[in-house]
């Protein structure tokens, strides 16, 4: 669940699992830094994605231009800097989370809201989906997830062998059987249904852009950006409950609190035009909980509505110098 950014084959065509290994070490080591410590090195990602005008800065900067125009100049920057900062640090929690043992990491969590709501839908023998936004830290999430019942876990593979055998190896979970991790391909895509279909669990980041023709576009915070209709058509022809979860920070600490809620029951109407609009609507509620938390550093406006006239946004970052 996620987009990872991975070194390129070349570092490894022949053995791509080694290099994952040599990844995976570089990761551990990092991941092992006690916590202040750990909280200052994504602070200064941070401070160093301002200074050098990265990708992660000039994402953010236009992502939040358009979905919240209404905010002054200072305030956007303000949102802005706390953005980088959350996002420094959930990468340093997400080193620590896949390299320390799941039952250590799980301890990190405090409480559970809505947990009566993911226990009844287990109970129930229909199906679970679980749609997981871009938020808080959505890979302790995978974890609290299969600590509590299989699941199916539909991901983006990347392009490289080696991110694929690295993502692989961060993700499994300690016991095999837990975890089934999906590509998200079209002939995999029945494994879901099937899964479903015999009253299993099911795990979506549902806020990555599909590929063009494969979703509908719906507003998001005020913007037209194509949605993933494959949610609304697992809901609407299966039946299977359809919940939202994430794993949100509690202030600057790494602690985290688990909450599920009802997603809209139009996620599963028989119209997807209805259904990506309402799964939309969700989704920015659980990110205006905490705007810092929700991942901005996505090119979520890439493809534009055909016939607009509208142009991909983020098109012009390398032709311009460094935002200052």
């Amino acid at each position: 669940m996620g987009e990872f950014k991975h070194a390129p084959d070349k570092l490894d065509p022949v053995n791509p699992d080694r290099t994952a290994n040599l990844l995976y070490a570089l990761a551990s080591g990092l991941g092992h830094l006690p916590w202040p410590v750990s909280n200052r090195f994504g602070d200064g990602l941070a401070r160093l994605q301002r200074w050098s005008g990265g990708r992660e800065l000039r994402v953010t900067r236009r992502n939040l231009e358009l979905a919240m125009p209404e905010l002054d100049a200072g305030a956007r920057t303000e949102l802005e800097r706390a953005v980088l900062r959350s996002t420094g640090r959930q990468m340093m929690e997400t080193l620590h989370l896949w390299t320390h043992p799941h039952a250590d990491n799980l301890a990190l969590i405090d409480g559970e809201d809505g947990r009566e709501l993911f226990d009844a839908a287990l109970r129930s023998g229909r199906g679970l989906i679980v749609s997981a936004p871009h938020f808080g830290n959505w890979e302790l999430l995978n974890q609290w997830l299969a600590a509590q019942t299989p699941l199916a876990i539909l991901y983006k593979p990347p392009e490289s062998a080696i991110g694929e055998a690295f993502l692989r190896r961060v993700r499994a979970d300690e016991a095999p059987d837990r975890i089934t991790q999906v590509r998200a391909e079209g002939t995999a895509i029945r494994a879901l249904f099937k899964t479903l279909a015999a009253g299993g669990v099911v795990g979506i980041l549902p806020d990555q852009q599909p590929k063009a023709g494969d979703g509908e576009f719906a507003p998001f915070f005020g913007v037209q950006a194509l949605t993933m209709t494959l949610l609304n058509r697992l809901a609407q022809r299966t039946g299977a409950t359809v919940l939202h979860a994430w794993c949100q920070r509690s202030a600057d600490t790494p602690r985290f609190r688990v909450c599920i809620e009802r997603a809209d029951p139009e996620i599963a109407s028989d119209d997807a035009q209805t259904g990506v609009v309402a799964l939309n609507r969700d989704i920015e509620r659980i990110a205006r909980r905490d705007l810092a938390q929700y991942q901005w550093t996505y090119k979520r406006y890439t493809l534009r509505p055909p016939g607009s006239g509208e142009v991909n946004p983020y098109a012009d970052f390398e032709k311009h110098s460094r935002p200052r």
